[in-house]
């Protein structure tokens, strides 16, 4: 069973295999897993060829660890171009697969309820064309049953803690430094080792998880979550321009307010809005590293 979240799918989500998706990937794609596999292989060594001398070190280690996201969209890119004029067996029945209503698509969940993975969804099938970017001996590419995939939607702000914990052994806070922002960044993290901290979490999917209720969880979590200690909140103050700086010595009282105030105006339906923050995000000032960057699979 996969799980999934409530309402329309978000960004990256993992649309629900039902009987016409099953039904699908069996008449496309059945039978030629000894064709597809070398072909995401193929693509992956494309890719490599591309990312490795162009991407620094994640976490003190060379590529390809932690470029689990990069690698993904940079495979999905290449495959998106070549379908628009598709050679040989396998592009074709990808091709024809999409045609007929299958999905293709990028997805990010949780998987086997230890790591944040990027991947690809192909109806009912999981690829992963970037397999070892966490133990790099692993093979390159996975292809599974999606159902047999152990991949899941993250569900809330509470998932992505206890997965932040287990997979980046990650201290996480209330935002209660940069109020503007709490209602789609509401957590700070830091991981051991070389890791400054982080707004978390800027991706498609947990902005738009973040919109969904209106804020109403980040809020929640703005109201209980622990305030940073002082050195975490001067390395996050430290990358601030002042438009972002909290106006008040109250950052809680401001970050929750910031909540209800998106939410009275309706900015968890406005794109804009949405933009704005991710340029405001955009715009700090990279800290110091005091203990790496955190990576994602």
């Amino acid at each position: 069973m996969i799980a999934t979240v409530a309402g329309p799918l978000l960004p990256q989500q993992i649309a629900p295999v039902d009987r016409r998706q099953a039904e699908l990937t069996r008449q496309y794609f059945d039978g030629r897993l000894e064709q597809i596999y070398p072909y995401f292989l193929a693509l992956r060594t494309q890719v490599d060829a591309e990312l490795a001398t162009k991407l620094p070190l994640a976490g003190g280690k060379p590529y390809p660890y932690g470029r689990c996201e990069e690698i993904t969209r940079a495979c999905f890119k290449r495959l998106a171009a070549r379908m628009r004029g598709p050679s040989g067996p396998t592009e074709n029945a990808i091709r024809d697969f999409a045609r007929n209503g299958g999905i293709v698509r990028t997805v990010w969940g949780v998987l086997r309820g230890q790591y944040f993975q990027n991947a690809l969804q192909f109806g009912a099938l999981y690829v992963d064309v970037a397999n070892d970017t966490v133990v790099v001996t692993k093979p390159t590419v996975e292809i599974l049953p999606m159902a047999e995939s152990g991949l899941v939607a993250l569900r809330d702000l509470d998932h992505f803690r206890e997965i932040a914990a287990i997979y980046w052994k990650a201290a996480v806070w209330a935002n209660v430094l940069v109020p503007s922002l709490a209602p789609l960044l509401p957590l700070v993290t830091v991981n051991p080792g070389p890791v400054v901290p982080q707004l978390q979490a800027a991706s498609d999917y947990m902005i738009a998880l973040m919109c969904r209720d209106g804020f109403r969880q980040a809020e929640a979590w703005l109201h209980t979550g622990p305030t940073p200690p002082p050195e975490v909140a001067a390395a996050v103050l430290a990358t601030l321009p002042q438009a972002l700086s909290p106006q008040t010595a109250d950052g809680r009282g401001e970050a929750i307010e910031a909540c209800r105030a998106a939410r009275a105006a309706g900015h968890d339906e406005n794109g804009r809005w949405r933009s704005e923050r991710v340029m405001d995000f955009l715009s700090l000032r990279k800290p110091q590293a005091s203990r790496g960057q955190s990576t994602e699979r």
